[in-house]
């Protein structure tokens, strides 16, 4: 079965009022979790988390004349065209909507299952999946948190990885090897995002704050970022773009973007936040890059992470910072 076909299989959804257990935690774990994307309320930040502060936070403007082209080798997205496990929960947090994935069960890892991964790149080791979640605007010409080459896209999809060496994602973020995170951009378009459309059907169903569904038909992570060119990508240190703002990641930006049509991008403005105001405008201020270096992977280089080893190409020798 293509990509295609799992993205038409996942319009068949649970009706709201008929939310698993699953969903019912999602909604319990993400109350009271409250901060705002106004000016003076991201200045805040810093009071009650101190990493907010830091001096390698995330996003960041990234220039191609800026960063260093390095020779390593493409990000493997280990199991990106598997089913993920059911049940997937899709929320709505008050401050994105975020598509949770559970753990695999002991039986399905006896079976010889397992939760894509990634590695690669200058990834330090492999990175479990533990989500994916959104950043939009109430405009077409920004949403997105990252700006590349002084562009900002409508929208920004982050799809969030542990480091396998932890237990737990909150585990990780303890430190600075512990998760990665992929960053994929929008660009507004007359063509749907085939891989969006199902979720854009049944975002009316989770309009307020804390409202949670489960999808009854799970999909592969491929489906998500079907024909963008990921040969080509920008790598650097920094944090979660929200409380507590861990600097704990390695980010991987893919600038080739992906479609998304006028009526999608409206079903995500048409949602509302924790103040029971329009869900927009969802993405952090610029950081400063202070003394970090961005690397980039200009897709000439076709060296697996396995020949690349073979190879002794020095790509993990350049530091992250100057």
């Amino acid at each position: 079965m293509n990509i295609r076909t799992w993205s038409r299989m996942l319009q068949y959804v649970l009706p709201i009022g008929f939310l698993g257990s699953a969903a019912w935690e999602a909604k319990r774990s993400t109350a009271g979790s409250r901060f705002g994307y106004s000016e003076p309320n991201q200045r805040r930040w810093a009071r009650h988390h101190g990493h907010c502060a830091g001096k390698t936070q995330s996003p960041i403007a990234v220039h191609s004349a800026k960063s260093i082209p390095l020779n390593m080798p493409a990000v493997d997205m280990i199991g990106y065209h598997n089913l993920l496990p059911n049940p997937l929960v899709m929320v709505n947090n008050g401050h994105t909507v975020a598509i949770n994935i559970p753990k695999l069960t002991e039986e399905e890892k006896a079976n010889g299952d397992f939760m894509p991964y990634v590695r690669g790149g200058k990834l330090p080791g492999e990175f479990e999946v533990e989500g994916v979640h959104f950043h939009w605007g109430d405009k077409n010409n920004r949403g997105a948190e990252h700006v590349i080459n002084d562009i900002r896209y409508t929208m920004e999809m982050h799809i969030v990885h542990r480091n396998k060496k932890y237990a737990t994602l909150a585990d990780a973020l303890e430190f600075a090897d512990g998760a990665a995170v992929l960053g994929f951009f929008f660009n507004l378009d007359e063509d749907d995002s085939q891989g969006l459309t199902a979720i854009c059907r049944h975002l009316h169903l989770i309009p307020e704050a804390n409202d949670a569904m489960n999808l009854t038909i799970t999909f592969a992570l491929s489906s998500l970022i079907a024909n963008v060119d990921v040969d080509k990508f920008y790598t650097y240190k920094g944090s979660l773009t929200t409380p507590p703002c861990s600097e704990a990641i390695t980010w991987v930006l893919y600038p080739d973007p992906i479609p998304i049509s006028p009526k999608q991008i409206a079903r995500f403005r048409q949602l509302q936040d924790t103040q029971d105001g329009a869900l927009v405008d969802n993405f952090r201020q610029l950081q400063s890059i202070g003394n970090r270096r961005v690397f980039m992977r200009n897709g000439n280089n076709r060296h697996t992470l396995v020949e690349a080893l073979k190879k002794e190409l020095d790509y993990q020798k350049w530091d992250w910072y100057n």
